[in-house]
This record gives structure tokens, sequence and C-alpha cells, in this order.
């Protein structure tokens, strides 16, 4: 205190007439930013709300000389908004990821198809593969066709 008769006489509850202070001059503070500007120079509020309040509470005969913000608490609807803007961005990026793993992966297959154009021994060896990975799945296998059988296997693995 620095004005005791001031404080105690002829201010009625200077607690409470503080409180309101304090609560006036953050409302007014605050409603000059959007969100996201208040959330990024959360820093700079206290400094102007006791600078602001300083001068009201030196009239009231008492001295603020600090102060601070502890939380920046959001109505409902804010926070679900803001939940759901939060959602969004991270499908975004999740999307952003996805089509660079698939361009990668077609850029892949070009390069391969390039390759097995250009080279027929690493064409046969991917068709190779795949028929492998066919049997794989083949439990009986019924022939017929007598002996053009074997000449139409030996066609499609050999080398030309």
């Amino acid at each position: 205190m620095t004005d005791i008769v001031k404080a105690i006489v002829e201010t009625k509850d200077i607690a409470k007439q503080l409180y309101i202070q304090f609560q006036l001059a953050v409302r007014e503070y605050v409603g000059t930013f959007t969100l996201d500007e208040l959330l990024a120079n959360k820093e700079s509020v206290a400094p102007a709300i006791l600078k602001d309040v300083a001068e009201k509470a030196a009239a009231m005969g008492a001295a603020v000389t600090d102060c601070g913000i502890r939380d920046v608490i959001l109505p409902g609807d804010v926070k679900d908004i803001m939940n759901q803007v939060l959602v969004a961005e991270k499908k975004a990026q999740a999307n952003v990821i996805t089509r660079r793993e698939e361009t990668a992966s077609t850029r892949s297959l070009l390069n391969t198809a390039k390759l097995m154009e250009e080279n027929e021994m690493l064409f046969k060896l991917k068709e190779m593969e795949y028929v492998e990975k066919i049997a794989e799945k083949i439990n009986n296998i019924s022939v017929s066709g007598g002996g053009q059988l074997v000449e139409q296997l030996r066609q499609i693995f050999a080398v030309k």
C-alpha cells in the first residue's frame, strides 16, 4: 500500500476493486488479438496488464509490482473448433506423406520397367519370380496337353 487511508477508507474492498481492474484490463487487451495472435504473443499480456492496472491501483492507494498469466482457458466450442483444425492439419500432412510415398513407389516401378525393357534376362527373372509367387498358392496341378506342354514351358522361360 502506498496510501493506507486511500486504500482502506476511501476505496471500498480494495482487493475486489483490484481484481475487477485486472479482469477489465485483461479483457480489453485480449480483445485486440485474434486467438492465434494471442497464443503466439502470450508473453506480452502480463507487462501490458501490469502497466494498465498499476496506474489505477496507484489512484486507489495501492502499488502493483508484478502480475502474470497462468492459463489461457478457452470456451468449449472454441476448444472443439481448435481440435477440428488440428485434426484437419494432421490429415493434410498425412495426405502429403502418402502422396509422396505413392510418387516414389510409382517412380520405382517405372525405373524397374525401363530396366526390364532394356534387359530381357531381367524381364525373365521377374517373370519367374511371379510364377514362383503364384506356385506358392497352388496345392494341386493337373497337366494335360501331351508333349506340347513341356515345349510351351521351355518357350516361356528360355532366353531369346
